[in-house]
């Protein structure tokens, strides 16, 4: 099993999805820290550019980094729309294994779970190792995490989002299985989506998976790839953080 997987057949149904979810509650804050030091700013598991745009249109150099070809063209066409293709680099590359020269990056950016879609330890050590030495030292490193994943009820074939897609005009509908591995410590979320144009119905089925990883399990491997905490918080105005918060997010510098 691997944490990648699903993510190209997700790439059309991502922006419609979140913005009936997340939407832009995490964008204002991912701007202010991104702006916090100046210099070069690199986003993980950037996809079709969802905080990267924002980011970019407020001053901020950035680099967002996807393994994901389909959902890097929707971010390349954004890009291209927006006119910030000067402001902003996009590359399609492993976070494992980040393709850039030492130091190259003030600060990184690494938005809500994309860590837990490491679902081997060997990759998020990788993956941190890689940041650590992507980063000048002092540099910011900040993350979020689902909060507590474990949590989430198993159900099946529930009908989690229905609604119009602006762009073609197709109804789109989310039928949505959940699945708890806990010998493996990961959530599934079976996903079935099913658009709608006039006669003609289309269905996409795939899984996402993602890992459990607590703020303190998360802070220890940090603290041992060579970080160190500057703050744990609650929610995306800078509260503090405690287990039950709905958000869960990290931020810490390269020691």
């Amino acid at each position: 099993m691997e944490g990648w997987r699903g993510w190209d057949e997700y790439a059309p149904f991502y922006d419609w999805e979140n913005a009936r979810t997340l939407g832009r509650r995490d964008v204002a804050f991912w701007r202010r820290f991104a702006l916090d030091a100046p210099g070069h700013v690199l986003e993980l598991g950037c996809g079709t550019g969802r905080i990267t745009l924002p980011l970019g249109r407020a001053g901020v150099r950035i680099v967002g980094i996807d393994r994901s070809a389909p959902m890097l063209a929707r971010a390349r066409q954004r890009l291209t729309r927006a006119g910030l293709s000067r402001q902003i680099q996009l590359i399609r590359g492993d976070i494992r294994h980040l393709p850039f020269s030492v130091s190259a990056f003030t600060t990184v950016l690494a938005p809500y779970g994309v860590l837990q879609s490491l679902l081997r330890e060997r990759d998020l050590a990788a993956t941190l190792d890689a940041v650590r030495r992507a980063l000048r030292r002092g540099g910011a490193f900040g993350l979020e995490l689902v909060a507590d994943l474990p949590a989430w009820e198993e159900y099946r074939r529930r009908m989690s989002l229905r609604g119009w897609r602006r762009r073609g005009g197709a109804h789109v509908t989310l039928v949505e299985t959940v699945r708890q591995d806990r010998a493996r410590r990961l959530t599934i979320f079976d996903q079935e989506f099913t658009e709608r144009h006039g006669r003609h119905r289309r269905t996409s089925r795939f899984a996402l998976t993602f890992r459990t990883l607590s703020v303190p399990q998360m802070v220890r491997r940090l603290e041992k790839a060579g970080f160190a905490v500057t703050a744990l918080l609650g929610n995306y105005r800078g509260g503090p953080w405690d287990p039950r918060a709905e958000v869960w997010m990290i931020l810490a510098r390269k020691t």
